[in-house]
């Protein structure tokens, strides 16, 4: 909680949030009850159903219920699932539609008010003139931008939440406004969708009003929310990205919406108008839906440096082009101080008594106010005047000492608090471990405004309090939730917004609207989940010689070649080529494998993109790779808490990690099949297949190259040219085959006689080898060429190019008298090549990726930074 002018040591932030506990003076209130107690006519046929289902059926099905929502939910969704643990309890909140119908006139009647205020507020201010606003709660206001004053458009609150308690009496009341954001719909959306398919009794003998009307009629008023003149741009909505802890929300509601969800990177202001940067240019944006705080938007104008906003936005938007909802500065309303002044507010500016009360809020730089509250101070809970987003104190819960000691300091700067009176409110039923328990309820509604009128989601998301669950403030990311149900009446019709004149659409099979960051992102995860398959083969093929009890010549020769192999792509320490002995070798894979080693912290890359790319994935695709990410990482962890002190220890442990190396590779082509059968051959899927192919013929010229270089002499020469250079040659030959796959193909064509010419030309140039280096970079030309479209520039001819180059070097060694010198002679060329596709991949990226603000950084040190994922915008 942010204290104003706070000098005093002796009650801490911590200490104020720990006191922020819902206690309630007076008894709840049972929802299922009335005021005669009898149970409520909208509960009983509800308890009918959960007495048919019985309390251990019941329990059974919550628990199912909340599995579904951590493996598909929001938490599924969300990076980090131990800090977005979103449950839903297994009854709903019934609300009956005459009761419903008073909530909606009263919350769209303080959205109009809201509305009103914003617009003085931000324009003439005549409020603060005549008196009815002090001015300490404007000027200091964090909420208030400066920068936003006089911006054209309405409405200037479009989307309104609001979070409401019923009290003693019956009536309800609301807690608090939320103008900036208003969380939730998602988590509202996501309990409904998961509640009808594990408790589909509760919903037959109910009419359930839906919530899909409300989507599509939120969708129709933003496509007509679009600025004059630009009927034909998009609608983005704009997220922080996947560190706000609601971008689940974020993806959801994109989705919902039919908006492109964007980043502040992936647009740009030209000429006064605000441009989406895709691969075929600038797409326009005529609105954008902001999800992410107001004075993050434009660094230019409002908070300098921000990383997550776009410069010239506030230009753009008094340019009358783009429409930005809800308006920048609409936060300032959300704030506890003026919440005490909302009912005077309603008569100066509508002339009408508020509908729906407050819980009693007062401003403390009242003198008045301030009496009340520091004779009764046990009865109010406290708040910053100025910040909406603090949870409320509850000043009967805190210490004697702590309590005089903050109401000093209230005392001293008292218009920066505000105070709510405490109250009692009604408590629903939630399944409990035995039986059910009652729990305090926080309702949250939603609204949207299409600058006429405000319409309700005819549902919400409600929130069961728990001891330590705060009662106001920012939607909390671990909660226990209920599914809000609006029973219509008997006999009424649910009908849904009419089907809106549309015009006809042009067929379009391109993937050009794809952003520059989002196809970046394809790109990375190509590269990733190809390097995680690459080392892995590696580590498997070191991982099969050590194990053997008495490994021949020829795989000690073999170890030799893996270890050059591994060292040359950081698998293992620098100098593991050398002779060390398999015992070495075989600590070298295993510390791989755990900490920070390479193999960790490659897959916490894949990871990590697979989260940025969240909303270009299917469900399917998102959980085969997350759930197979967290399964590896998981054996990861227990084997690494294993400590091994003999020789039988660490064989155990290689055996281990075998049968590791072999799921990793499993999932590295079960995502190679989703990609292939489940993507559009176009757009992502052409950028992660490029990624792939990039990576893959990098790969195979570096493993070639190592497995043909003549071993070092202790000098450290190399050796010369000989017989046993011919066999260096087989060996490194032998196991290039292995490493991509290529045995029995080699064998159904030569029978088992290994000569370099032939093999090379399988690894190299054989075009229709999926694990060669000719199919990479055929296939790379084709991918180029379909990226490029009808664009001048394309990369194409280049890859066709190093493909040719791939190709003489095979035609070399066949021609030379002596194959195995001449492929002996092979690795400089080969690295080259390596460097020239890497080369090539560069030039692709600036063109492509080009404005992109993140710089790309590539290695093991660059891993273990990104592995921790702090402030990073880009994949890699």
């Amino acid at each position: 909680m942010h204290e104003p002018g706070n000098a005093d040591p002796t009650v801490t932030q911590s200490q104020f949030q720990s006191a922020t506990s819902p206690v309630m003076p007076d008894p709840p209130i049972d929802e299922m009850v009335d005021g005669g107690g009898g149970v409520r006519p909208h509960w009983r046929q509800l308890l009918g159903v959960m007495t048919g289902l019985g309390p251990e059926e019941l329990r059974l099905r919550a628990a199912a219920l909340n599995a579904a929502l951590a493996e598909e939910g929001i938490s599924a969704l969300s990076p980090g699932t131990a800090e977005h643990e979103w449950r839903c309890d297994a009854l709903p909140l019934p609300i009956p539609a005459s009761e419903f119908a008073v909530l909606e006139s009263g919350l769209a009647q303080r959205a109009s008010l809201l509305e009103r205020l914003l617009a003085d507020l931000y324009g003439p201010r005549t409020l603060l003139e005549e008196g009815v606003l002090p001015a300490s709660l404007l000027w200091p206001n964090p909420g208030y931008l400066r920068a936003c004053e006089d911006l054209p458009g309405r409405p200037r609150l479009h989307l309104y939440a609001a979070d409401l308690v019923r009290g003693a009496n019956g009536v309800w009341h609301v807690l608090a406004d939320r103008t900036e954001a208003g969380n939730g719909i998602a988590y509202a959306l996501e309990n409904r969708r998961m509640m009808a398919r594990m408790l589909p009794e509760l919903f037959a003998p109910h009419l359930v009003m839906p919530l899909r009307p409300f989507l599509d009629s939120w969708e129709d008023t933003l496509r007509a929310l679009l600025p004059a003149g630009a009927e034909s741009a998009g609608v983005g909505l704009l997220t922080p990205g996947t560190g706000d802890p609601y971008w689940a929300e974020h993806v959801l509601m994109a989705r919902e919406l039919s908006a492109t969800l964007v980043e502040g990177g992936d647009l740009t202001v030209r000429g006064g108008a605000l441009f989406l940067k895709t691969l075929r240019g600038l797409r326009p944006i005529g609105l954008l839906l902001n999800r992410q705080d107001g004075d993050q938007i434009d660094p230019l104008e409002l908070a300098a440096g921000s990383a997550h906003g776009v410069p010239g936005l506030l230009d753009a938007m008094r340019a009358g082009s783009v429409r930005v909802l809800n308006h920048p500065g609409a936060r300032l309303v959300e704030s506890p101080g003026i919440a005490a002044f909302l009912p005077a507010l309603a008569q100066r500016l509508l002339g009408e008594e508020l509908i729906l009360p407050s819980v009693g809020a007062v401003w403390l730089g009242d003198p008045d106010a301030l009496a009340r509250v520091r004779q009764q101070p046990r009865s109010w809970w406290l708040r910053p005047a100025l910040d909406g987003r603090a949870a409320p104190v509850n000043l009967a819960a805190l210490a004697p000492a702590r309590r005089d000691a903050l109401m000093a300091r209230v005392a001293a700067d008292p218009g920066s608090y505000a105070a709510l009176a405490a109250m009692g409110f009604s408590a629903a039923p939630c399944v409990a471990p035995v039986g059910l328990e009652p729990r305090p309820i926080v309702l949250r509604l939603f609204l949207v405004s299409d600058g006429q009128g405000w319409r309700i989601m005819p549902g919400g998301l409600a929130r069961a309090l728990g001891p330590d669950d705060p009662l106001a403030g920012r939607l909390p990311t671990r909660a226990l939730s209920k599914d809000v149900w609006v029973l219509a009446e008997q006999g009424a019709s649910l009908i849904g917004p009419a089907v809106p004149a549309a015009p006809v659409l042009v067929i379009r099979r391109t993937a050009g609207d794809l952003p520059s960051r989002v196809a970046d992102n394809f790109n990375w995860l190509g590269r990733y989940l190809e390097r995680l398959e690459s080392a892995a083969r590696l580590l498997r093929a070191a991982v099969s010689r050590i194990v053997r009890a008495a490994p021949t010549p020829r795989e000690l020769a073999e170890l030799e070649v893996l270890g050059a192999c591994m060292a040359g792509i950081e698998l293992v320490p620098a100098g593991t080529d050398a002779a060390l002995g398999a015992g070495s070798l075989a600590q070298a894979v295993l510390a791989a494998l755990r900490g920070q080693g390479r193999m960790v912290l490659l897959l916490g890359q894949v990871g990590r993109i697979a989260e940025l790319l969240r909303d270009r994935m299917t469900d399917e695709m998102h959980a085969t790779m997350s759930g197979g990410v967290r399964a590896l990482r998981e054996s990861l962890r227990g084997q690494a808490v294993r400590p091994y002190h003999s020789p039988r220890d660490e064989h155990h442990a290689l055996e281990e990690a075998a049968v590791w190396l072999q799921r990793a590779l499993e999932l590295s082509a079960a995502m190679s099949g989703l990609i292939a059968e489940n993507m559009v051959r176009g757009g992502g899927r052409l950028f992660v297949d490029l990624g792939r192919r990039i990576e893959r013929a990098q790969a195979i010229a570096v493993e070639v190259a190592a497995a043909l270089e003549p071993p070092e002499r202790a000098d450290g020469a190399r050796a010369e040219a000989g017989r046993v250079e011919a066999g260096r040659v087989e060996a490194g030959l032998r196991l290039v085959l292995e490493l991509r796959d290529s045995v029995l193909t080699y064998r159904n064509r030569y029978l088992g006689v290994m000569q370099p010419a032939p093999a090379l030309d399988l690894v190299l140039a054989d075009a229709g080898n999926p694990r060669g280096l000719a199919f990479q970079l055929s296939d790379a030309t084709q991918l180029l060429t379909a990226i490029a479209g009808e664009s001048e520039v394309s990369f194409a001819p280049e890859m066709a190019t190093l493909l040719a180059r791939a190709e003489a070097l095979v035609r070399d060694v066949q021609r030379a008298p002596d194959q195995a010198e001449a492929a002996a002679g092979l690795p400089p060329a080969l690295r080259a090549l390596s460097g020239l596709i890497g080369a090539l991949s560069d030039d692709v990226s600036r063109h492509y990726f080009s404005l992109l603000p993140a710089t790309r950084t590539v290695g093991v040190d660059a891993l273990a930074i990104d592995a921790g994922g702090d402030g990073l915008l880009g994949a890699a």
